[in-house]
């Protein structure tokens, strides 16, 4: 899944910890979860609770929700603390912090033959098929809902513009070839 986040983040001056940000996942998981809102984790997250271990550092958490949603979750992450913070050229989805943690949301829409995809200005990004079914997967005590393996592998397999998720995507296919 690649679309204009990928090339436009911008630079962390300090390095969030897995416990920072997995404490954070956990209070989104209740908040999300206690509105009945659906999400799924993606990216290198999602790699590490499929694999069972944090595999390495990571800048932000990137959930998938529904686009018609995106009203009810900006008021619910605006009361539980998280700021909108959007960037130039968001195209797809946008961005919240709450203290040193970046969340990332894609947005999510079902076309009338039921493929899912995330809506752009100009077309749509398409996700793996059956990215999105019921799976949860825990990490260091942390519940998370996250796309499937199956759908994870596919995304990771992607070829990118960008050497660095290029090479960050190549190293979570690795640690994902050994996950079953």
């Amino acid at each position: 899944m690649e679309f204009a986040r990928d090339r436009n983040k911008p630079s962390q001056p300090k390095r969030v910890t897995a416990a920072e940000q997995l404490a954070a996942l956990a209070r989104l998981d209740g908040v999300l979860a206690k509105h009945k809102i659906p999400y799924w984790l993606f990216g290198g997250w999602a790699v590490d609770f499929h694999a069972g271990s944090v595999t390495r550092s990571h800048d932000d958490l990137d959930i998938a929700v529904w686009s018609k949603d995106r009203k009810r979750i900006a008021e619910l992450l605006a009361t539980d603390g998280w700021q909108h913070t959007p960037q130039e050229g968001e195209d797809g989805y946008t961005a919240y912090t709450r203290g040193p943690v970046r969340l990332e949301l894609a947005f999510l829409a079902r076309d009338q033959e039921g493929t899912i995809y995330t809506p752009l200005r100009e077309g749509r990004a398409s996700w793996p098929e059956a990215a999105f079914e019921g799976d949860i997967a825990e990490l260091l005590g942390v519940r998370a809902c996250v796309i499937t393996l199956a759908a994870l592998k596919a995304e990771k397999s992607q070829d990118r513009d960008d050497p660095v998720v290029a090479a960050k995507d190549s190293a979570d296919a690795a640690i994902l070839s050994r996950v079953t």
